[in-house]
């Protein structure tokens, strides 16, 4: 649950910095970052998988680069639907998904490194409770 509230945040200070390095992509407000996070990740959850489904005779053909358009229309599909969130020019569309996840991983590794053990999934607390049996002949 926590994991799933830090990978939003961390979308949304991503979307952020996107709104202040991209031309073509802007942010109003900390609310519509928030709500834009949610819709990136509704959007990429659902309609990216069909999309790069639809799309693998193109991909294949182009050697991956139609991967940038479905990455920039999962963006601007994801900017239709939250007010305050606009995505538009060719700069936007392209730069604008590369940038935020290259910041969101970055980001993302930040919150996984400095987290409090609470707020993380939990895989390094079960390491600590197995028991080697070859220690203990």
């Amino acid at each position: 649950m926590w994991s799933i509230l830090l990978s939003g945040i961390a979308t949304a200070l991503s979307l952020l910095v996107v709104d202040l390095v991209v031309p073509g992509v802007t942010i109003s407000t900390l609310t519509a970052a928030a709500i834009a996070a949610i819709s990136v990740g509704v959007v990429n959850a659902f309609v990216r998988p069909i999309l790069q489904t639809v799309t693998m005779p193109i991909n294949v053909i182009s050697f991956g680069a139609f991967s940038l358009i479905v990455n920039g229309l999962c963006l601007w599909l994801a900017s239709l639907v939250v007010p305050g969130f606009y995505v538009s020019g060719l700069i936007g569309f392209l730069v604008g998904p590369l940038v935020l996840s290259t910041v969101n991983t970055f980001i993302g590794n930040y919150f996984d490194k400095k987290a409090p053990a609470f707020l993380r999934d939990g895989s390094e607390t079960g390491s600590e409770l197995s028991t080697d049996q070859s220690s203990q002949l």
